[in-house]
């Protein structure tokens, strides 16, 4: 809690027109405890202020003067690379990467595969739709709920060779890293 803390007290009390003694009655808080949390020469407690907030109407966080939450939302600027929309859902570099792949119908147009190669270990995982995957010489089609690891430095290529969207959860570690899969035994 701030300093603030008492004279944000005795304004509260003073624009709604009350007095120290009907705030006493209306709290249970005597007159000079009252006197002395607005003054500053009495530390507040939580049985103190959490009275004092319903009398004044207002939050403990208003009270104790701490910020309002912040906005939680996310405001992912999303990449389209080759058609694919990659969202970030991670941000910091050089640490793994999660981002959400969304593939539109028929997505590259020319589905013919380009295997390529780089530093990296990504997981995929299929939340809707289909998803054709090639590493190395395997060849194979993800359905909705399947999900591949793979070392990027073997050739690989995806893409969405069906007339409908296919979303996918990626996770990237750009130096190798492994994604660690815990299960608990019963």
């Amino acid at each position: 809690m701030d300093d603030h803390v008492g004279p944000r007290l005795r304004r509260l009390r003073e624009q709604r027109g009350v007095t120290l003694t009907a705030l006493a009655a209306d709290t249970g808080i005597s007159v000079s405890t009252l006197s002395r949390l607005e003054s500053g020469g009495r530390r507040p407690t939580l049985e103190l202020l959490v009275p004092l907030a319903r009398a004044h109407g207002v939050t403990l966080d208003h009270l104790a003067g701490t910020e309002p939450t912040a906005d939680p939302r996310v405001h992912a600027q999303p990449v389209v690379r080759h058609g694919i929309t990659h969202i970030p859902l991670s941000r910091r570099p050089g640490a793994p990467m999660a981002f959400k792949l969304v593939f539109p119908p028929h997505t590259p147009a020319d589905d013919t595969p380009a295997p390529q190669t780089h530093e990296g270990y990504e997981w995929l995982y299929v939340l809707s739709g289909r998803l054709r995957f090639v590493l190395g010489e395997h060849d194979m089609m993800l359905q909705t709920g399947e999900a591949v690891e793979f070392d990027t430095r073997v050739p690989h290529w995806f893409g969405n060779p069906s007339p409908y969207a296919a979303e996918v959860l990626s996770l990237f570690g750009p130096q190798g890293e492994r994604v660690h899969v815990r299960a608990r035994s019963r």
